[in-house]
This record gives C-alpha cells, structure tokens and sequence, in this order.
C-alpha cells in the first residue's frame, strides 16, 4: 500500500551515520532534506558528478549550497561513467553511481563511519522498472525489481520511499518551500524510462488507479520466488558440483538444470547466459551421452564448454596475454 511521504520518512529507521545519494533532484533533495531534519550532524551527502552533460557542474554547485545552507557535509565523486561495448548508457551511469556511493563508505571506515545509504527512488520508479524488465522478457530475478532494503559492503542500503507516489514527493517539497533542479534529460524519450514515465503510467493512473500497489505486490512476489530458486540452486549446486558434473546435471530436470546453471554462471563466472544461449547449453547438456561429444557454447561474456565429465566456463579476456 502506497503511502505518504511524511509516514514513509517516519517508517524509515537506518543505522547512524546515514549517507544519502542527493542528486539536486527534486526526490534526492527532499529525502537529504527530510534526514536533516530528523537526525541533525548524523547525515552526510553523496553526490555523483558524471560528467555527462553540461549541466552537470551546476548540478554540482547547487546540491554544494543545499548542503551548506543544511549544514550536511557534502562528498562530490567523479567517476568515470562512459559504458562499454553492449551496455547503455543508463546502466554504465547506474554502476558508476553505486560504485561512487560504496567508495565514499568504505572510505569513512576510519572516522564516524557510514552504517548506513538511502537512496530516493519511489513508486513510480518501482513501476518503471517492472514495466522495463517485462518489456525485456526478465525472469523472476528481474521481475522482483528494486529491493527496499539490502546489504552490500558491510553496509545497509535503503530505499525508504519505494511506497510513495513521485507526485506525493514533489508535493511534499513544494510545502517546504524548497527548490530543486532539473535533468533535462529526464524529459528526453529516447531513454526507454522516460517514455515509460511520459506515455505509459499516465495510462496506467487512468485505468487502474491502485496500479503503484498492485505491481508493487507482484514484484514482491517474484522477490519471494527469487529467493527459492535461489535455495533450490544451492542445493542443487551441492549435488551437480563445481563445475557441474553433466551426468548429474542430466539427473535434474530441465527446469533445474537452468536454474542451478543460471546460479552456476552468475555467482562463479559474473556472468547472464541469454535465453537462447542457455536452451542451447541445455539442449547439449541433454545430448552429451557419449564421451567424444564436444560442447562449446557462447554464453555470457565468454564460452562454456565441456571438460571431461564436466561443464566449464571461460573467457577469452582473461585467457589472453
């Protein structure tokens, strides 16, 4: 159930000191705002420079005078946020953000250390990325979208306005008088976001005005199914070995097989077999009954291939001199 911004911010509980992700934006500004407020000297801001567009240096001095006019201390990162080869650009912003915040972190580890970041994504991005991911074809893992809570690093990640509508956010801000600044890409519709936001979710408000919630339940249930694949996975892994042992992956069936291979690839290898990919490796899988069957399949960033009784994996980038 969606809720306001005042009940959601009352909700919110992290370990001090607490690190907010401030953007300049109007939803960073006022969850930085809010946490000012209620846990004075015990909050500190983060904000990423990517340097992107050229707005991106008044971005920066803005959220500098917020923050001193808040008495916030302020840490301005600039990492190197170009994206590589197959990777939008959104998502090479996206990692180098999350990597920038981590940093800032694990680097106050010496002094009051941060136990704690929240970040301002709210319903609506939840609904965003759902209707994303369906629109890619995810799996439950996808499906589940953003967590509200999780650990990382030794520290705890927050997002506490996951159940309040974007609008109820600015609302909020306009009652205290506080000013923002905006992206001027966020209004650009060759981002698939934003035409989600500008072309989908009016539709959705208009015809199932209860839409924030009942995705946001679906995405809970996909988390939950997440989470038993995941236990599935690791008994599995117990019992096929790794690297999977193929006779005991053909004692699976083909449901587990992809998904103890799924598990296999992501937690040993760091890598995502596409759809058609992973029917493939499991079509050989199922077809590798003599002991001169070769298996050598692009999966991933790399290959898998067979090795003896075995299922392994490789990549040419860490192979070559």
């Amino acid at each position: 159930m969606t809720l306001s911004f005042d009940a959601a911010m009352q909700a919110f509980e992290p370990a001090l000191p607490l690190a907010v992700g401030f953007s300049g934006g109007a939803d960073s500004t006022a969850l930085l705002l809010a946490c000012a407020r209620r846990w004075p000297g015990q909050v500190r801001a983060i904000h990423v420079h990517h340097g992107l567009q050229p707005a991106a240096d008044g971005f920066a001095r803005h959220c500098e005078d917020l923050c001193q006019a808040l008495d916030v201390p302020l840490a301005v990162q600039r990492p190197d946020a170009r994206h590589a080869p197959g990777q939008s650009p959104e998502d090479a912003a996206r990692q180098a953000r999350y990597k920038a915040f981590e940093a800032v972190a694990l680097a106050s580890k010496a002094h009051n250390a941060i136990k704690s970041i929240a970040i301002a994504q709210h319903a609506d991005d939840q609904v965003e990325t759902l209707v994303l991911a369906l629109s890619r074809g995810a799996g439950v893992a996808g499906l589940a979208a953003m967590p509200a809570r999780w650990r990382r690093a030794g520290i705890d990640w927050y997002r506490p306005l996951l159940r309040v509508a974007g609008a109820d956010v600015r609302q909020w801000l306009r009652a205290q008088g506080q000013g923002w600044v905006e992206d001027p890409t966020n209004a650009d519709e060759r981002f698939t976001r934003n035409r989600i936001r500008a072309r989908i979710l009016p539709v959705l408000e208009a015809a199932f005005p209860a839409f924030r919630d009942t995705f946001a339940r679906s995405a809970q249930h996909a988390a939950q199914a997440d989470e038993l694949l995941e236990e599935l996975a690791l008994q599995d892994l117990a019992i096929v070995g790794a690297p999977p042992r193929i006779r005991a992956l053909q004692g699976l069936s083909r449901a587990r097989q992809a998904n103890v291979l799924r598990h296999w690839l992501r937690v040993e290898h760091h890598t995502t077999a596409a759809a058609a990919q992973l029917n493939e490796l499991l079509d050989q899988v199922q077809s590798c009954t003599t002991r001169g069957h070769r298996i050598h399949i692009k999966v991933g960033h790399g290959f898998a291939v067979r090795s003896g009784p075995e299922l392994d994996w490789y990549s040419p980038e860490v192979l070559a001199p």
